[in-house]
């Protein structure tokens, strides 16, 4: 897997070749001009949307937060969301109705560079300066890699980065693998599988007979004593992140999100860019388990639950086999009686595990919007946001509440579960989860040495990830999240990307819900899938790719040349 540090240097190195500071931003209504600073500092009264986690006590009572912007001499007002974020957010911008900033939302560079030209958002490059945001100005210096990555294709700044260097090799690990690397773990529940007295499945037509014998015997009111009837064999959340289904289309050679373009693309060994959703394997996943959900053995609302109910559900002992990160954040009090599910062989008797590429910096996380009458006064505030110990905070939870005491080398050290637990009734996770902001944090690998110890989360999904599922892996190709793209691609992407995710996100929900695929309807879907771009896309990421391969071998080229 290729290096964090050659995906930089490659990100640098093409972001040069593009560079120019012409054309930044189209009219706005407090326009200046190009590459000039706004000298308004009037404002002191902010209103931003933001993506919030479903678990977060919010962003206006949070002692970090509330910190800053009194620091700053500003105000802020949150208009927070965790559902429908993308689509209320679009909204937003098409009516004109803009918040002075954009937070946590997750905008993509072509949404960023579409916005940025066209007024919406304003460029932030004369703003990143040592009077202005001293913080990010050291670090871009002491990393011009991070302002690479960050800078579109006509030279302008319009998102803040984000980002987090975390890997295998910082809990002390031979091979570096990111933390996203295989995003869901499954799990199933050992309790029950004893009762029964059956063995963890290892293929998946074992697993099919165990949700059957969980149905059959309502194993949540025979073993919890919860209400007959409550037990749901298995759950997940359609193509979710950490609670997905994907990891069980193993079995059937991927497990690619294939409603999403950003992760559905498969980078083959041989260099070429494939999508999942139109290939014969895709299909035989989709038949394979509308059976299960036609015999009940799938949560029927596995389309339409959030995270809330699902977790909820994990925690009430209802569930017997599910995917999260953590056994013990998804299963409370029963986590015991759970433990990891293989990856499953599919019906051919082989599987295969498509790892992601977790990505080092993304600038999609606080873009200003032309609504916005003094820059200057918020860039002060978010600015504090590159201190180290104040994303520390942001990330993880305020000094005196995540993080407890210092050690001798002065490094931060986090609450245990145990002290959780005993101080405020939940787990660290739990407690992390309720103080976490979303928005620019970026935690650079350092930190980990001269601030703060790895969060014992961290370190537990990492050695997961590294001890049990890497095992699973038998190739680490994966295509590179940090491409950048030209213009015209990212054109091309805009065009075709809404339209194509949602009718690859319908028909899956559609066959995996009713069934009813034959040969016709799946070549009429193909063809569909044509006239939603699938070529012209395909083309694209292809493209993006081959460029991005011959500058990170210029890059290395030019470094051990220089070595």
């Amino acid at each position: 897997m290729k290096t964090l540090a050659k995906r930089i240097a490659a990100g640098a190195a093409l972001a040069a070749m593009m560079t120019s500071l012409i054309g930044c931003g189209g009219a706005s209504q407090n326009q200046v001009e190009p590459g000039t600073v706004n000298p308004n500092t009037e404002q002191t009264s902010f209103k931003i949307i933001s993506g919030i986690s479903a678990l977060s006590g919010g962003y206006d009572a949070n002692p970090v937060l509330k910190e800053m912007s009194e620091n700053a001499g500003i105000s802020l007002t949150w208009e927070t969301m965790s559902d429908s974020l993308a689509e209320q957010v679009n909204i937003r911008i098409a009516g004109n109705d803009l918040p002075d900033a954009f937070n946590g939302v997750g905008l993509g560079n072509y949404e960023l560079t579409n916005y940025g030209e066209d007024g919406t958002l304003i460029d932030l490059t004369p703003y990143i300066t040592e009077e202005y945001m001293p913080n990010l100005t050291k670090i871009l210096e002491e990393h011009p890699d991070i302002r690479a990555a960050i800078t579109m294709d006509n030279g302008c700044i319009y998102g803040l980065p984000a980002g987090e260097q975390m890997g295998t090799a910082g809990i002390g690990k031979e091979n570096d693998y990111n933390i996203y690397t295989v995003p869901q773990y499954s799990m199933i529940n050992k309790a029950w599988l004893d009762d029964l007295g059956l063995e963890v499945p290892t293929t998946l037509d074992e697993l099919h007979d165990v949700l059957v014998a969980f149905k059959e015997n309502d194993m949540s009111a025979k073993y919890y004593g919860n209400d007959k009837g409550t037990t749901v064999p298995m759950s997940f959340g359609i193509d979710q992140w950490c609670w997905g289904q994907n990891i069980f289309y193993a079995g059937f050679g991927f497990t690619n999100w294939t409603n999403d373009i950003c992760t559905d693309l498969l980078l083959q060994p041989d260099g070429t860019v494939n999508f999942v959703s139109d290939d014969d394997n895709y299909r035989a996943a989709l038949e394979y388990f509308h059976n299960w959900f036609a015999e009940g053995l799938i949560d029927q609302e596995a389309f339409s639950q959030t995270d809330t109910q699902y977790m909820a559900k994990c925690a009430q002992g209802n569930v017997g086999v599910a995917t999260w990160w953590y056994i013990e954040e998804l299963m409370g009090e029963h986590a015991e009686d759970y433990v990891f599910l293989p990856v499953l062989e599919g019906p051919d008797g082989s599987y295969n595990v498509t790892v992601r590429d977790g990505g080092g910096i993304n600038s999609g996380n606080l873009s200003i919007t032309s609504a916005c009458e003094s820059p200057i006064n918020l860039l002060k505030f978010y600015d504090q946001w590159y201190a180290p110990e104040n994303v520390m905070q942001l990330q993880y939870g305020p000094i005196d509440v995540y993080f407890t005491s210092q050690d001798e080398n002065g490094l931060w050290q986090s609450i245990t579960d145990e002290e959780a637990q005993e101080k405020f009734g939940k787990s660290a996770g739990e407690v992390k989860s309720e103080y976490e902001v979303y928005g620019p944090k970026l935690i650079l690998s350092d930190y980990y040495a001269n601030t703060f110890e790895m969060e014992p989360r961290a370190v537990d999904r990492l050695t997961d990830l590294y001890d049990y599922w890497m095992p699973f892996v038998k190739d680490t190709t994966a295509y590179p999240i940090d491409c950048v793209y030209m213009q015209d691609e990212l054109d091309t992407i805009d065009k075709y990307r809404v339209d194509f995710e949602n009718f690859v996100s319908e028909q899956e929900a559609l066959w995996l819900r009713d069934g009813g695929i034959t040969d016709e309807s799946w070549n009429a879907y193909k063809e569909a899938l044509n006239s939603y771009g699938l070529e012209e896309l395909l083309q694209t990421y292809q493209s993006a790719y081959d460029r991005y391969v011959q500058v990170s071998g210029d890059a290395s080229a030019d470094a051990q040349s220089a070595a």
